[in-house]
C-alpha cells in the first residue's frame, strides 16, 4: 500500500486518529500490526529525542517508511517535536510527509515568525505541518503543568503561521505513567469551534480511556501516545526475562515487548474510534 499522507488520514477519519511514537524497529512493526488488526489507519511518529537516541534520523526514518509501505492499512510517518529546522528539512528530504515543529520555547512573536517560515517551506514541498501553542505540560522549562490554550490566541496563531494542525494545552501532560490526567472538555469544544485546523492532543498516555473517548467527541482529532506503549513494552520484557533467566536470544524477549505494544495499539485505536 502506498505511504499515506497524514492530512488525508486526519481529514478522512470520522473519529480520532492514533499517532504512536516509534523508538526502534520493534515499535514500528508492532504499531502497524495493531492497526492492521482493526483495519484502521495509523501514524508512526519519530521524535527529536528518538533521533538523538539513534544518533541520526535517517536509519529510523527509512526503517519506519519501509514498514509503512508494506502495511495493509494507510500509515503515515511523522516527525514529532522537532525544535531544529535543519531536522525538519532532513525529514522532508528523506520522505516524511508531515512534521511537528515545536517553537513553544521561543518568545511568542519569534515562535510565530519561525513557525510561519517553516510552514511555508514545508508547504512548498507538499508537507503537512503541526505546531504547538499553550505549553503542553510535562517537560522542563516552558512546558508548565496546568497551562491552558486560549481559543482566541489559537485562532490568531493558526492564521499567522498557516499551520495545518495545532497541539493545544487542555490538561494533559507528557511522559505520564499513570492514567489520571483530567482534561478540560469544555475548553476542547471551544477550541474546536474556533480553530479552523485539526486539534492534536499531546501527552495522551496519562488520559483514561473514557476521557479519551470524550476528548475525541468534543473535538480532538490526532491523539499522540508514547509513554504508555513504552511502559507496556518494558513491562513485557521485564516479565519475560524474570521468567527465564537463561534466555540470551534477544528476539525472544523483544517479541514479547512487540506483542504487548501491538495489543495496546489495537485497544487504544478501538477507544479512539468508539
Amino acid at each position: 500500500m502506498p505511504l499515506a499522507a497524514i492530512g488525508d488520514i486526519v481529514h478522512a477519519s470520522p473519529a480520532g486518529v492514533g499517532a504512536f511514537n516509534v523508538i526502534q524497529l520493534e515499535h514500528a512493526t508492532a504499531i502497524v500490526a495493531g492497526a492492521e488488526a482493526l483495519g484502521l489507519p495509523v501514524v508512526l511518529q519519530i521524535s527529536e529525542n528518538c533521533v538523538r537516541y539513534h544518533g541520526a534520523l535517517e536509519p529510523i526514518a527509512l526503517a519506519s517508511l519501509a514498514v509503512a509501505r508494506r502495511a495493509a492499512v494507510p500509515v503515515a510517518v511523522h516527525l514529532d517535536h522537532a525544535t531544529d529546522r535543519a531536522l525538519v528539512e532532513e525529514a522532508v528530504l528523506l520522505g516524511l510527509g508531515s512534521v511537528m515543529f515545536d517553537a513553544s520555547a521561543l518568545p511568542d512573536e519569534e515562535n510565530v515568525v519561525t513557525t510561519a517560515a517553516v510552514a511555508a517551506w514545508c508547504h512548498e514541498r507538499g508537507v503537512w505541518v503541526e505546531a504547538e501553542l499553550g505549553e503542553v505540560g510535562g517537560k522542563d522549562g516552558v512546558h508548565a503543568p496546568g497551562a491552558r490554550t486560549k481559543p482566541h490566541e489559537a485562532v490568531d496563531y493558526v492564521t499567522r503561521t498557516g499551520v495545518d494542525a495545532l497541539a493545544v494545552a487542555v490538561g494533559s501532560s507528557h511522559a505520564m505513567t499513570t492514567k489520571d490526567a483530567v482534561l478540560d472538555l469544555e475548553l476542547i469544544a471551544e477550541l474546536r469551534a474556533a480553530v479552523p485546523v485539526p486539534l492534536v492532543l499531546h501527552g495522551s498516555s496519562g488520559v483514561p480511556d473514557d476521557t479519551l473517548r470524550h476528548a475525541v467527541r468534543h473535538g480532538m482529532k490526532k491523539i499522540n501516545i508514547a509513554t504508555h506503549l513504552n511502559k507496556a513494552f518494558t513491562g513485557a520484557i521485564r516479565d519475560y526475562l524474570s521468567g527465564d533467566e537463561r534466555v540470551v536470544d534477544s528476539r525472544k524477549y523483544l517479541r514479547a515487548g512487540r506483542d504487548a505494544v501491538t495489543r495496546e495499539v489495537t485497544h487504544l485505536l478501538s477507544v479512539l474510534t468508539a
